[in-house]
């Protein structure tokens, strides 16, 4: 883009508020309110801007590599910032293209893949010609069989990284098609993952050396756990396990920042969805993890895991190290800009609170619309 060009874009963020027509969402990812709070410079914005203004490409929710989706949410949060209509039509003509990609691939590529096009698709707002087809697409997409699985069985069979990605974009999907029962079943697995085995303990477990109590094995070992006198105090040890069998010092496994991709992009659907107390989940199961990633394996996020930390400090008010520019993920990104220091706090999330003695979580309500303002 050049710089005049980019002159205008950042121009046009005045005028939007001040037009209509409007798209109304439901703000899967983050508000409206939020959005038009986020600033139009610095390097968090200019890496965001330079993506969205690269080619679309060819989304394939085949590959399990394919960055499309990454470059489409970057288009679609652009375009919900400064209204610029090219941004949304670049989407809109994604998300049309992304419809039945999913054939020949497996789950992980799905699970990685698709919530980024539901959360761009819930900002941009798709027209109606578009987002029926859209919407019965995403009903049956999350029970299609690849390679002998379903989005859903692997939600709710893989205690690791196959599973919270899975997670993340079934999630999306409940909250964009309304399905408040689906998003219950999503926030008790997700639970049982975390550790509570009462809401949910139907995972197929991996080998066991990294489980703090092999007899009881959970997603995220639980608060002051030891093997062999070490500390697992929020290990993923399906994922961790990948890096071998227990050992001391603990190796630096990548698959265990990959699970969290899923499990914070879950936590983050959830919490917007009504479950405010995500975050607090099994004596903050979420914050030990990354703790543990820091303070015992000596391994913080690199490469394309440096927008989690960034999601950690906003809800935890931690200071763990966050690079700007940050490297999107596999599932998502960006949240240096919309996460990142000086980012308003998501609207009705709570700070983290003493968890609560644990019951699954009781049905959210519903989650409420957002006006997402459209140039003309």
């Amino acid at each position: 883009m050049e710089g005049w060009q980019r002159t205008l874009v950042v121009m046009a963020v005045s005028l939007v508020g001040a037009v209509g027509p409007a798209w109304a969402g439901k703000g899967i990812w983050i508000g409206a309110e939020q959005i038009a709070a986020l600033p139009t410079s610095g390097a968090a914005w200019e890496s965001l801007l330079a993506e969205a203004d690269e080619p679309t490409g060819t989304p394939d929710l085949s590959n399990q590599d394919d960055d499309v989706n990454v470059r489409v949410l970057a288009k679609a949060l652009v375009f919900a910032r400064t209204g610029n209509e090219r941004y949304r039509s670049d989407v809109i003509d994604a998300c049309r293209r992304a419809i039945g990609t999913e054939d020949g691939g497996r789950t992980l590529a799905l699970g990685r893949e698709l919530a980024a096009y539901v959360i761009a698709a819930d900002l941009v707002g798709l027209p109606p010609d578009l987002d029926a087809p859209f919407r019965s697409w995403l009903g049956s997409v999350r029970h299609e069989s690849l390679d002998g699985r379903t989005l859903v069985s692997t939600h709710e069979d893989r205690p690791n990284n196959w599973g919270t990605h899975a997670s993340a974009s079934r999630a999306a999907i409940a909250v964009y098609l309304g399905d408040s029962a689906d998003l219950q079943r999503v926030a008790s697995v997700f639970k049982g993952w975390l550790g509570d085995r009462a809401a949910y303990s139907g995972f197929d477990f991996g080998d066991l050396d990294w489980q703090a109590n092999p007899s009881q094995p959970v997603g995220v070992n639980p608060k002051s756990a030891t093997i062999q006198g070490h500390p697992v105090d929020g290990v993923l040890p399906d994922d961790q396990r990948r890096g071998g069998g227990f050992a001391w010092p603990p190796p630096a496994e990548n698959y265990v920042w990959e699970a969290l991709q899923g499990a914070l992009a879950t936590a983050v659907i959830l919490s917007r969805a009504g479950y405010t107390d995500v975050w607090s989940w099994q004596d903050q199961a979420l914050l030990r993890a990354v703790r543990w990633l820091h303070d015992q394996a000596r391994f913080p996020a690199e490469g394309d895991d440096t927008w989690l930390p960034h999601l950690v400090n906003h809800h935890y008010g931690t200071s763990f190290p966050a690079p700007v520019p940050a490297r999107p993920g596999k599932n998502l990104g960006w949240t240096d800009w919309t996460h990142g220091p000086g980012a308003p706090p998501p609207s009705g999330t709570p700070p983290p609170v003493t968890p609560p003695s644990g019951s699954p979580p009781a049905a959210p309500p519903a989650a409420p619309s957002v006006v997402w303002p459209v140039a003309p």
